[in-house]
């Protein structure tokens, strides 16, 4: 019996880590804040500037203002997707003749 439930425990445990894994790739970018609203976090990389969005969930570690130097964790979510095409393959319709 004990060698059945954990079984069933290591089952679920994996089936867990395997739907974490999943999802998007994690992705970060590093340099100083030039500007922070409710919506938005605006960081200089390089020449670029990099207007990042957050929410109520995101989790703010320190005191985050415009100067401060930081690193964002982020994932590329789709807002909208709009498909162009019928999703059918083309195929070449010439024949070849020798």
């Amino acid at each position: 019996m004990m060698k059945h439930i954990l079984g069933v425990f290591a089952a679920a445990l994996l089936l867990t880590s395997m739907a974490i894994a999943a999802g998007p790739k994690d992705y970060q970018v590093t340099g100083p804040v030039l500007d922070v609203t409710d919506d938005v976090i605006t960081v200089q990389k390089g020449s670029e500037k990099w207007e990042i969005g957050r929410n109520k969930d995101t989790k703010i570690n320190g005191d985050l203002k415009k100067g401060s130097k930081v690193t964002i964790q982020y994932k590329m979510t789709a807002s909208t997707v709009d498909v162009k095409d019928t999703g059918k393959a083309k195929t070449d319709t010439k024949t070849k003749t020798k």
